[in-house]
């Protein structure tokens, strides 16, 4: 438990960080209170994958490519709350996640601010860019996205325990209708000219999340 605690003492911190930067008009309190709804949010139990777990192994990302970005601090807290509400039986979790992170966040940051971090969680949604995005956002954007989706692209035992986590949160859903689903959205991933937006990913992920998409498929299919 202690491992766990000291976790998310050094996710807090970093929250902190990211928040108190953005602005002055904010208490150590006041972190502190939006960050424990964070941390109560990530440890529900319908959760395997999209945990607390999910969203370091995002900013470890992040720490790599975050001086490419021209807004560092708001997609860092797009990163921490996109996920915040996650109900698999539900299609409107980024909705949820993105009106949560604005109504958390819109007494202590601009209005501009909440509407990018707003517009950020929503784009995952389906992980295309908003074709309303301004020229300079698009970069950040992409980032984000290809941050999200960096798991594809790990090594094939930690793609395998990633899978299995996903099984896991859809524990209500029969093997028969599992496998069609996955299935189809897997197929969907390997359609796309490429999965990743940005060259630092392409280059560095490209290969192996395609790998690791056809071995999940293959298994899949022999189930």
């Amino acid at each position: 438990m202690k491992t766990v605690s000291n976790k998310h003492d050094v996710l807090g911190k970093y929250f902190a960080q990211h928040l108190s930067t953005m602005t002055s008009d904010i208490s150590p309190k006041q972190i502190d209170r939006l960050w424990q709804d964070i941390v109560t949010r990530y440890g529900e139990l319908q959760r395997a994958y999209h945990t607390l777990n999910h969203i370091e192994q995002l900013l470890v990302q992040f720490e790599n490519i975050k001086h490419y970005l021209a807004e560092p601090h708001i997609t860092a807290l797009a990163l921490y709350y996109h996920d915040v509400i996650y109900d698999p039986t539900r299609s409107d979790n980024e909705l949820k996640s993105a009106d949560f992170a604005t109504d958390a966040l819109s007494p202590y940051l601009s209005p501009e601010q909440c509407r990018q971090i707003h517009a950020l969680i929503m784009m995952t949604a389906n992980h295309k860019i908003d074709t309303l995005v301004d020229s300079d956002k698009y970069n950040d954007a992409a980032y984000l996205l290809d941050m999200d989706l960096s798991i594809l692209g790990a090594p094939w035992p930690t793609y395998r325990q990633y899978a299995k986590a996903i099984r896991q949160e859809y524990a209500h859903v029969a093997d028969d209708s599992y496998r069609d689903g996955r299935t189809a959205v897997l197929q969907g991933l390997l359609a796309h000219p490429k999965l990743y937006l940005t060259d630092h990913y392409c280059n560095q992920l490209e290969t192996q999340a395609r790998d690791n998409i056809k071995y999940e498929l293959a298994s899949l299919a022999a189930l």
